[in-house]
């Protein structure tokens, strides 16, 4: 069983920057994939962006294209969200959350194929 733990959200301006960061831990040799999903007050759980292996498969979602990058530890077991110009429509509780298995890229924003997920960390973004 994976254990994934988050941290780095926090309250910011619009325009300013955030780091999320996510470690797994405990049976960490099959993950594949590290993915962040997001869900704002009265919305549904989104894919926000994916990696899998060290690079070699990336998805973000269309509204943070640009803005959020991807990036994964040299270890495997840690996944950062790097996000800049940040807006108000990204505030929402961000999840970290790992996958085993090989997706295709269609897969890669549905929460369906995730194994593991954590227990998410506030991003606040006022105007």
């Amino acid at each position: 069983r994976v254990q994934l733990a988050e941290s780095g959200g926090g309250s910011v301006q619009a325009g300013k920057s955030l780091t999320l960061s996510c470690t797994a831990s405990g049976y960490t040799a099959d993950i594949n994939c590290m993915a962040w999903f997001r869900q704002a007050p009265g919305k549904e759980r989104e894919g926000v962006a994916s990696i899998c292996n060290m690079g070699d498969t990336q998805f973000y979602t269309d509204s943070v294209k640009g803005r959020f990058t991807l990036s994964r530890g040299s270890d495997k077991n840690t996944v950062y969200l790097q996000m800049d110009s940040l807006r108000p429509e990204d505030t929402a509780m961000y999840y970290c959350a790992t996958t085993a298995r090989i997706l295709e890229f269609r897969a890669l924003r549905e929460e369906i194929w995730y194994d593991s997920m954590g227990q998410g960390t506030q991003v606040t973004v006022s105007s």
